[in-house]
This record gives C-alpha cells, structure tokens and sequence, in this order.
C-alpha cells in the first residue's frame, strides 16, 4: 500500500461563483514509504493546494486522498492522519506559538496527551535531529529565518512523523537558510528514513529528490527522476520552469553542437564532461 495516493482528485476554489477556480483537475498521484518527492510548478499550478490536501486543511471538490489507507474525508480519521503527516509552511513566523524554543516543540505532543517524560525525550530527540539542542532555552524571535524552519521541523517530528510535508519552506530565506533546511531534510529522509514532499521553485533543491513531480495548471504534467525530469528542458519550459543551470548550459552547448551527455545534472559533472570534451577535442 502506498503511503499517500491521490485519485481523481479535484479541487475548486469557490464553486458556483463568478470566482470560481479550479485548482486541481483529476490528480492521480502515489507516493511510497521513504521516498523523498519534490513537486515542482509555476504559482497557480496547484502545488500548495495538493499539500494542503495531505493532511486534510482541504478536502476534496471530487475524488479522495487516502494517507496509508486512511481518507482524508472521514472526519473520525482526520486525527490519525495528522499525526502521521506533519507540515511546515513557507513563514517561519507563522508557525512558532511559545515564548521558547522547547515549548514550542513540545506543543504538538502536549496536545496528543503524550506523559511529560516522554514529550521531554521526544524533544530533546527531535531538536537533536535538526541540529538545534543548544538552542532549547533561545526566544523563536531571535533565531535566524532557517533556524526558525529548523525548529518548526523538530516540532513535526516530536509528533512521531512519518512523512513532512513542506510548502516552499525556503521561499523567505537567505542562502544560507535555504542550504540549512534543505540540508536538514536530506539527513531526516537518508537517517531516518522519513518521507519527504517538498515543495519548492528552486530547482536546484528539486534536483537531490528522488522523484520529481511536475504540476501545471491543476494537473500533473510530469513525473520521474531529476535527471529525467530536467533532460525535458522543452517541457520545463512550457510549463514556465527552469532547470538547473548546469542542465541549461548543457542545452545551450549541444544546441551549439558541442557533444556533451544529455543526462548532466550537477555543476561537478558538466565540469567533467567539459573537461573530457576539451582532451577529446585536443
């Protein structure tokens, strides 16, 4: 059984209105245990509608979302689904409620009614996790925009997360938070092997995915591997995307003429391959 699958699903934004919106149109989408998903797309495609439909802040207009068979429009099944899933949105601000850092991660497992010994282990566990510990005592307001997602992160595990969920949690951050979060993701899904769905227009943390997932206006346009993914320049680009800058470039030289492999990914690898062309060539 997968761990999230999506069928049909339809969202409509004001239905039966002059502003009526249709901002997902029969999604069919799985996602197993342990895979690190990114979804790409322009604004409007319909990426933070499909988020919010993982845990159930939106139901579906048509069709279901089942979360490791549990529907999200069974209202006695909602809980336990919520528990399972654990979102981090794009304000960092937006989500930190307690006056220090530690309370704030123990909020979630206060309200699931978990033994005060157990919330104490699970946040000392869970800011571990995101390499914030010696922060414990620190105001939310003083730390840095990363920082902040760090601790909004360790906040969903201390609920015994299996799967984030993270709605371009970067969006707002300076590259040095951006790295610091995206960082922290990866170890998460490599060590602990949580499932991972992260929305971001950075293509370049798209590309450490291990599945890339293309949507375009309320429909998914495309779905496979970075590398897949991004060797489809033509098509990233009708969707109003961009690729990589090493994927550009590659594009740019072969149209050029110059043979380089059409799978290049990284700027390691064109690196390589320019260097391997420039002895051939000599």
């Amino acid at each position: 059984m997968a761990f999230i699958k999506v069928e049909n699903l339809t969202h409509i934004y004001h239905p039966g209105t002059p502003q009526e919106s249709v901002a997902l149109d029969k999604v069919n989408l799985s996602i197993e245990a342990g895979e690190f998903v990114a979804v790409l797309g322009t604004n409007g495609s319909g990426k933070s509608t499909l988020a919010r439909h993982l845990n159930g802040l939106l139901l579906p207009t048509e069709g279901r979302c089942f979360i490791r068979g549990l529907d999200t429009c069974n209202e006695q099944e909602l809980w336990q689904i919520r528990q399972q899933i654990g979102m981090v949105f794009q304000n960092p601000d937006n989500q930190l409620i307690a006056a220090v850092v530690e309370d704030d991660v123990a909020f979630g497992p206060e309200n699931l009614g978990m033994d005060p010994q157990e919330i104490r282990a699970k946040v000392n566990a869970s800011l571990q996790a995101v390499n914030m510990a010696k922060y414990r005592t620190f105001a939310p307001h003083l730390l840095s925009g990363g920082q902040k997602q760090r601790i909004a992160i360790a906040g969903a595990l201390a609920m015994d997360t299996d799967c984030l969920v993270l709605d371009e949690p970067t969006a707002m951050l300076d590259p040095q938070g951006r790295e610091e979060v995206l960082r922290t993701v990866q170890k998460l899904h490599e060590e602990r092997g949580i499932t991972i769905v992260y929305i971001t227009h950075f293509m370049e943390e798209a590309s450490v995915a291990d599945r890339i997932v293309v949507m375009d206006k309320g429909q998914v346009a495309a779905d496979g591997t970075p590398r897949e993914i991004f060797a489809d320049v033509p098509g990233m680009k009708k969707c109003g995307l961009d690729v990589p800058l090493a994927v550009e470039v590659v594009w740019q030289l072969r149209h050029q003429g110059i043979k380089l492999p059409e799978d290049i990914l990284t700027e390691d690898e064109l690196v390589e391959a320019l260097e391997a062309y420039t002895c051939q060539s000599n």
